[in-house]
């Protein structure tokens, strides 16, 4: 499902009038704002989420949900399978009607804003096209619908890297194709307000690295960059904030650096060819040790410069060591561990 809006943007950038485009400062970027809008001002809209709560008959999807999405910054938000997080954003976009609680984007719910998609554009279902409509087709009748100029359809499928293809009916894409196709109308109202579900779902890694600057480009401009994922990597590379749910329940709520550092544990990693007797200088020292999968030792609550002096005075060959964090894949699962549906056999317990 696409949902679409037009407001301007803000931000580090800079406005070509004649070809209508907007270049980040940093270079990665092209998003083209539409035909004649000038320079801008600051669009900071805050989406809070008071106390939201769903329940399906007996099931309770999401529970007493309370927290602010703000601008300027790209927000992840994670979840096991399960969580509440596409019911959550359901909610937020009035598609799926909250048992208790609200949400606010801007300090207005969303049916009761002024031409509502001209305020946030989404993507939640890249599939939801009409499958004999070509991709200018389907785009052009949704800025039709929404008072967008014919120009901007153009715009953005150059932006997506569509123009090729344009003309071919939108049931025939791939999966990666049909995602560009949801993104770029999500972009097609230049909305200040953007919430992406999975949005590099079967893109290839120069899509992936092309959303993502254009995710971090948007909310350098001050916009509100909401985003689900189940991806850590690239959450950790995209995201600078987290809102991690489990059982529909607020887990986190913190910056990416914060969450890997609030839920994992730093060690020491020392590689040896002496791994059992470098193990029982740590040992009488007081420090925990264990073996990596790879033969590599992890120290446990002691500084490499310690270890290494203890390799030193006992004689022992070091090849590597060095202290080492956790990602931010192993500080989701070290906090989600209890809140997951269902387990695969054999995963750690």
């Amino acid at each position: 499902m696409v949902i679409t809006g037009l407001r301007p943007g803000n931000g580090p950038r800079r406005w070509n009038a004649a070809r209508r485009k907007t270049t980040f400062e940093d270079g990665t970027g092209d998003f083209r704002r539409l035909p004649g809008a000038g320079p801008v001002r600051s669009v900071g809209r805050v989406i809070e989420v008071r106390n939201l709560s769903k329940r399906y008959g007996g099931t309770v999807a999401v529970d007493e949900l309370s927290f602010a999405v703000r601008p300027g910054r790209v927000t992840g938000f994670l979840g096991p399978n399960g969580a509440g997080k596409s019911t959550t954003m359901r909610m937020m976009l009035d598609l799926d009607r909250p048992t208790a609680g609200r949400v606010l984007i801007g300090g207005r719910r969303y049916r009761d804003l002024p031409e509502p998609l001209r305020h946030v554009g989404a993507l939640l279902d890249a599939g939801a096209v009409h499958a004999g409509r070509s991709a200018r087709h389907h785009l052009l009748w949704l800025a039709r619908s929404n008072r967008i100029p014919a120009a901007r359809v153009r715009e953005v499928l150059e932006l997506t890297g569509l123009e090729s293809v344009a003309g071919r009916r939108a049931g025939g894409f791939s999966l990666g194709m049909s995602q560009r196709l949801g993104i770029a109308a999500a972009l097609l109202g230049d909305p200040p307000v953007l919430l992406f579900d999975e949005p590099v779902n079967g893109l290839d890694p120069e899509g992936v690295l092309w959303i993502r600057r254009l995710m971090r480009g948007m909310a350098a401009e001050g916009r509100t960059v909401f985003v689900s994922s189940h991806l850590m990597g690239e959450t950790a590379l995209a995201a600078d904030h987290l809102i991690v749910i489990g059982r529909g329940r607020l887990l986190a709520d913190t910056t990416v650096p914060e969450f890997i550092e609030a839920n994992s544990r730093s060690y020491v990693r020392i590689r040896t060819p002496q791994p059992e007797r470098m193990r029982d200088v740590l040992t009488e020292a007081g420090i925990p040790v264990r073996q990596a999968a790879d033969g590599a030792l992890e120290a446990h609550g002691a500084e490499a410069a310690k270890v290494g002096e203890l390799a030193a005075a006992g004689g022992l060959t070091v090849h590597e060591v060095g202290t080492r964090t956790a990602s931010l894949e192993e500080a989701f699962m070290r906090l989600t561990g209890e809140s997951v549906e269902y387990r695969a056999g054999g995963a750690d317990r």
